[in-house]
């Protein structure tokens, strides 16, 4: 298991410097990835900034860990500026950028700005958008013709450094069967539990059988490999969990990421935000380091 940390682009967050700064710290302290999140409403009367300049930040301020945004709302995003993006931020950082996509919430980030907020219009331009940055990110001549986006022989240039492809995650909510489909066609998942307000709730370590049992059936019925360690040879397929452990116990923390591990998660991610208390508890929680056996 590897392990991250999960920063909002929003309140203490939204300072770029101080941002830079807990990156450094993160990687100091033995972290492996740094991951930001992509809103621009979810928390009132909060100062936000672009997630993208975050990641541009944290991509100049460290040298291991990894990145990127966990996750960006592709259907509220140009696919083709994403791609773009996201392959600067893969050169920028000497390949270490991961792209985690989703269909986006809550559902007022679209609408309080005119933008569509049904989930099935949403999730079509997911697809197309999933389509066209994995086109353009072949560096070849590229076109896409969908309800929602067309591309005319488009050639993006330079590739990523990471080959085949820079990782594609996608956020998956649980046990909804049709988002890990679409999952299991890339790279990795995060799958999520949500309220009716669209808020993610913890996955069990249950939980988390279930999912890796359900993008195993999905990839075998596409004709992939599990890629969930059952096949030596197979590329890996991640699958990450994001939660809370103690900054004070180090064992009880890393029993609680142990229970994920032996579940199949790949991943734990720290959730580092003000629902563990003020910015001096947060950077504790970082300063401690990842929950490790």
């Amino acid at each position: 298991m590897k392990y991250a940390i999960d920063i909002p682009n929003f309140g203490d967050f939204a300072d770029p410097r101080l941002t830079a700064q807990i990156a450094r710290d993160a990687e100091a302290a033995g972290w492996d990835a740094v991951w930001v999140w992509d809103h621009v409403l979810r928390d009132a009367g909060a100062p936000y900034t672009d997630p993208w300049v975050l990641l541009t930040v944290i991509a100049t301020a460290t040298e291991r860990v990894r990145l990127g945004p966990m996750v960006t709302p592709l259907p509220r995003r140009r696919p083709w500026l994403v791609a773009r993006e996201a392959v600067t931020l893969d050169i920028l950082s000497g390949g270490r950028f991961t792209l985690g996509v989703g269909n986006g919430s809550p559902v007022r980030e679209f609408t309080a700005f005119g933008e569509s907020g049904d989930l099935r219009v949403r999730a079509a331009m997911l697809d197309e958008g999933l389509a066209i940055v994995d086109g353009l990110f072949s560096g070849r001549p590229f076109s896409f013709s969908g309800q929602h986006y067309r591309l005319d022989d488009v050639e993006f240039l330079p590739w990523p450094l990471q080959r085949p492809r820079m990782p594609i995650w996608l956020a998956a909510t649980w046990p909804i069967r049709a988002p890990f489909r679409r999952a299991a066609s890339y790279d990795g998942t995060w799958p999520l539990r949500r309220d009716p307000n669209g808020i993610s709730r913890p996955m069990a370590p249950d939980d988390i059988r279930g999912a890796c049992a359900m993008v195993a059936e999905e990839r075998a019925a596409a004709g992939l490999p599990a890629g969930l360690g059952t096949e030596p040879d197979a590329p890996p397929y991640d699958i990450l969990v994001s939660g809370v452990t103690p900054a004070d116990d180090p064992a009880r923390a890393a029993e609680i990421a142990a229970e994920y591990a032996e579940a199949g998660a790949t991943w734990w991610t720290e959730r580092i935000n003000t629902a563990r208390g003020d910015l001096a508890e947060m950077r504790r929680r970082i300063d401690a380091g990842p929950p490790r056996g």
